[in-house]
């Protein structure tokens, strides 16, 4: 391709060429979009048998107010997110604000004064940072109230290892902490073998020890969840893979009876735990959205291997390859400068459904340290299930891209960002004869 005499390139031909990238990598990764496509049907299966099985009918779409007393619809929400995550028990609730409330609730809710937390996925995730009291003081964080916190981390390498964990629990711990996905770090995010195997080393060496997950972008990426292969207790967002791109808030807890009680303990109060929390009509929704979550995250897996063969081909590092095993819905991408992270996620916001008009600024975040830029117009606000990206400001500006309801969606932005970088003049053209 041939650049015109004003050194910038025919818009006509870079729209073509962007077109042709994007659909030479979709037909590459065709088989593996097809395998991702078929699992569809196991994941959606177990949502089924938990809906038979409990009898979902009409009568349970309907909700309450107030104290949330006798919800029938709650319950069964429970119920039914107990069996397809494999735990004892779950509580599913919109009065939790985010996945990052969830987990402060069990954080609070099983950690007293004295015990010891350990955080074996390196340092938690930024939201949690204040939670924890590792920044900021006088909020009433973990370490505040006397809780002893220290983290390790599993990784060498890139490399999952457990020698480090070993070490580790020599010392009696009363929670691990393991967070499922990367977060904003440049790592593997854990399998569900490999969350297996860390809960049994665990249990073996610590029996009364609880492995908690933080199982974030995670639901319904594998056969399994957590719960299912160890795991004491999990937290996630509804906002999120399980709320199937509808619901508009909320979070989830499940596990060990006793565990999501006391956790639930300090979402409501002691002595109401799990009893309490109406659903204000949402009960439908929340069905709803976990009947299309595996539909969704199928699509959104889709879309990263997408995002990842398109900007490997280009010669950017990504994290994972699209060949590698995926655990979530999280794709890193290292662009190596300011300038490429602000055209990508400008990019990206000019192809959402809603704000298209939006210019993304980097901009402080509550409960993040960082200056952080986001990409995304998404109909839930802050709904990382629908398709969007954002990346601290920091070197090397990696972007995080996750979710999408449809694949079609993530190529389209991917065809809009390579022809910005064309026209900013990050990327060549080849040359043609």
């Amino acid at each position: 391709m041939q650049r015109l005499k004003s050194g910038i390139y025919d818009e006509k031909l870079v729209q073509e060429w962007a077109n042709r990238f994007v659909c030479s990598i979709e037909n590459q990764l065709y088989p593996l979009a097809k395998k991702r496509t078929d699992d569809v049907s196991l994941r959606l299966e177990k949502v089924l048998d938990a809906f038979s099985k409990e009898g979902l009918g009409t009568q349970h779409f309907a909700s309450s107010n107030g104290y949330g007393h006798g919800d029938l619809g709650k319950d069964l929400i429970d119920r039914v997110f107990a069996k397809i995550f494999g735990a004892e028990k779950a509580a599913v609730r919109i009065q939790f604000v985010s996945g990052t409330h969830a987990i402060t609730t069990a954080l609070f809710g099983v950690l007293r004064p004295g015990d010891n937390l350990l955080s074996i996925t390196g340092p938690p995730y930024d939201t949690l940072e204040e939670v924890i009291g590792i920044k900021g003081s006088g909020q009433g964080s973990l370490i505040d109230f006397g809780i002893n916190y220290e983290e390790i981390s599993i990784y060498k390498n890139q490399k999952l290892t457990l020698s480090e964990l070993e070490k580790a629990l020599s010392i009696p711990r009363k929670m691990i902490f393991i967070q499922r996905s990367c977060g904003y770090s440049w790592r593997p995010s854990l399998s569900i073998s490999q969350i297996k195997s860390i809960c049994k080393l665990i249990h073996s060496r610590q029996p009364e020890c609880t492995c908690f997950v933080d199982n974030c972008y995670g639901e319904f990426v594998e056969e399994s969840e957590p719960t299912a292969v160890g795991a004491d207790l999990i937290a996630g967002s509804l906002i999120k893979n399980p709320g199937g791109t509808i619901v508009p808030t909320g979070g989830y807890l499940a596990g060990r009876s006793a565990l999501v009680e006391k956790a639930c303990c300090r979402l409501t109060a002691p002595g109401i735990g799990t009893q309490g929390g109406s659903g204000l009509h949402l009960n439908r929704i929340i069905l709803q959205g976990i009947f299309l979550a595996p539909q969704m995250v199928a699509e959104a897996l889709i879309g990263a291997d997408l995002v990842a063969g398109v900007f490997n081909s280009l010669g950017f590092d990504v994290q994972p390859l699209p060949s590698q095993h995926r655990s979530d819905l999280i794709q890193a991408v290292r662009l190596g400068r300011p300038e490429i992270l602000k055209e990508v996620c400008r990019a990206f916001q000019r192809s959402s459904p809603v704000g298209s008009y939006l210019n993304p600024l980097p901009s402080a975040m509550p409960g993040y340290q960082t200056d952080l830029i986001m990409a995304g117009g998404t109909f839930i606000d802050g709904s990382t299930s629908e398709f969007s990206a954002d990346a601290p400001l920091k070197s090397p500006y990696n972007l995080f891209v996750q979710g999408g309801t449809h694949r079609s969606h993530i190529k389209i932005a991917l065809i809009r960002a390579l022809v910005a970088l064309v026209r900013a003049g990050f990327i060549d053209l080849p040359q043609t004869t």
